[in-house]
C-alpha cells in the first residue's frame, strides 16, 4: 500500500501487516498514524545491515513509539518501506530524550 502524508514522505508498507497492527492492542496504530514520528524531533538508529533498516523513535498521539524502515529506490524516487512498530521501551525512550 502506497501513502503520502503530510510530511511529504513517500511510504509504503503491507496493508495486512497495518491492519494487524491497529487491531493489536499492544501497539494500537497503524504505519499511516505513525508518520507522525517524522514530523516531530525523532531518535534515529541503525538496526541492521541485510537489509539495511533503520529504527525511528518518537511521538505518535502523545505517545512513544519505534517504528522500523527501509529506504527503497523506484522509478519515481526514493520512499520509506515500513517494516514493523511497536511501543517504545525504557531504553528506547532514555535513548530518545539522550540524543534526539
Amino acid at each position: 500500500m502506497w501513502y503520502k502524508g503530510y510530511t511529504g514522505l513517500r511510504l509504503h508498507f503491507d496493508a495486512r501487516k497495518d491492519r494487524k497492527l491497529r487491531e493489536d492492542q499492544g501497539r494500537g496504530i497503524g504505519f499511516a498514524q505513525a508518520e507522525e514520528i517524522f514530523a516531530h524531533r525523532y531518535f534515529l538508529s541503525f538496526r541492521s545491515g541485510n537489509p539495511e533498516q533503520f529504527c525511528a523513535t518518537g511521538w505518535v498521539k502523545g505517545r512513544m513509539y519505534s517504528l522500523v524502515y527501509e529506504i527503497r529506490s523506484d522509478k519515481e524516487g526514493e520512499f520509506y518501506h515500513l517494516v514493523t512498530l511497536w511501543k517504545a521501551t525504557k531504553e528506547e525512550i532514555s535513548l530518545y530524550e539522550e540524543n534526539a
